[in-house]
């Protein structure tokens, strides 16, 4: 179901694309998604992601869903909520270039965490234009959002 080198080929568009403004993309790719992040390992708390979920986590999907987007993972919450809270204090900003099917609020699968992101349920992995498309996504997140994460 899953071809390994699917988040291969994301973690390359990212690569390619990412925005340098902020400095040098870190990624981690894994087989079932890739994380990026600016700054040091010490930063990678807030993150951006995209990973395959369990239908489970995942309102709507029958099998799986490929959910793209940023991640807040801090130990505590409060430090997650001030993640989320600095974005979502510039929404208007944000919004109308990210549309609504980005959701802003508890992550999927683990209340305490934080996320700004969207599901896609259900895609066909085994789509050739797959990898491209979530990659241009997951750097349109990067673009959009980090401008505001940190003010």
């Amino acid at each position: 179901m899953l071809d390994t080198g699917l988040f291969e080929q994301v973690g390359e568009v990212v690569r390619g694309a990412a925005p340098r403004g902020p400095g040098e993309p870190r990624l981690l790719v894994r087989r079932t998604g890739v994380k990026v992040w600016y700054g040091s390992p010490d930063t990678a708390r807030e993150h951006y992601e995209a990973q395959v979920i369990d239908a489970a986590i995942a309102p709507g999907a029958r099998a799986y869903a490929v959910e793209i987007g940023f991640h807040a993972e801090y130990p505590k919450e409060s430090d997650n909520d001030a993640a989320l809270g600095r974005l979502r204090a510039r929404e208007d900003r944000w919004r109308p270039a990210l549309g609504e099917d980005a959701v802003a609020g508890p992550f999927l699968g683990r209340d305490s965490w934080r996320r700004v992101s969207e599901t896609w349920l259900d895609p066909d992995l085994d789509d050739p234009d797959l990898a491209f498309d979530i990659g241009v996504r997951l750097v349109d997140y990067l673009r959009i959002l980090e401008p505001h994460r940190a003010t």
